[in-house]
């Protein structure tokens, strides 16, 4: 008897027209830019070490768990589409594993780029060895699920503090994990843009000698 409850996502889905103008932006230029972009705890982590992390972009699909039960990831399997995100949301626990590399594998192949786990994560080994799949998580442990019966699919939940709708824009990199929904990934991203411009003009005035008090504009 499941009782694992699958909300149909009717909400708005952004088009990819909609999120490639964010794909290149690092994860520090977007939460810098508004509190309405939302940082997700740096306890989430990227599996591999700094320099190795594949880069994360793509839409939200959630997974509200209730350990040891993972229900709520095995049914979500079904609603991943090719650049989806799978959002775990498993209240942080540390103690039973609501994924490893036979879903994680399945999810790869069909074209979900990565995996954020609030809660703990296991077969590591192999998640590592994947450079076109993105893995972030709270904990590793080896002990794996108990039951698959519970938990809720695409609705909203709260990952590492912040609350994420399914749809939402994730993009993860070295420095770790922000979260934009439709709205901000609207709204913020001509501030993107101008962020990028100034970055970039900054080094050019280091490089060109310029005194670092002179280059950011502050008084001597």
């Amino acid at each position: 008897d499941m009782a694992v409850t699958v909300y149909d996502i009717q909400t708005y889905r952004m088009t990819d027209a909609d999120i490639a103008p964010w794909r290149e932006t690092p994860v520090a230029v977007a939460v810098d830019l508004s509190v309405d972009i939302g940082q997700i705890d740096p306890a989430i982590r990227p599996l591999m070490p700094a320099g190795r992390q594949p880069r994360l972009f793509g839409r939200a699909v959630t997974a509200q768990c209730v350990p040891p039960d993972f229900g709520a990831v095995v049914h979500a399997l079904d609603q991943i589409q090719a650049g989806d995100v799978l959002m775990i949301s498993a209240a942080g626990n540390r103690d039973f594993a609501m994924i490893g590399d036979v879903l994680g594998g399945h999810l790869r192949r069909i074209g979900c780029v990565g995996i954020v786990c609030d809660g703990a994560v296991r077969d590591v080994g192999m998640l590592a060895q994947w450079a076109d799949f993105s893995v972030y998580l709270r904990f590793i442990t080896p002990r794996g699920p108990q039951s698959a019966e519970k938990g809720v699919v695409n609705g909203p939940v709260v990952i590492g503090g912040q609350i994420v709708h399914p749809g939402d824009l994730v993009i993860g990199d070295d420095d770790g994990l922000a979260v934009l929904s439709a709205h901000a990934v609207r709204t913020h991203l001509n501030g993107a843009l101008e962020k990028l411009k100034k970055e970039a003009g900054w080094m050019e005035s280091l490089a060109a000698g310029r005194s670092a008090a002179e280059t950011f504009g502050l008084k001597a």
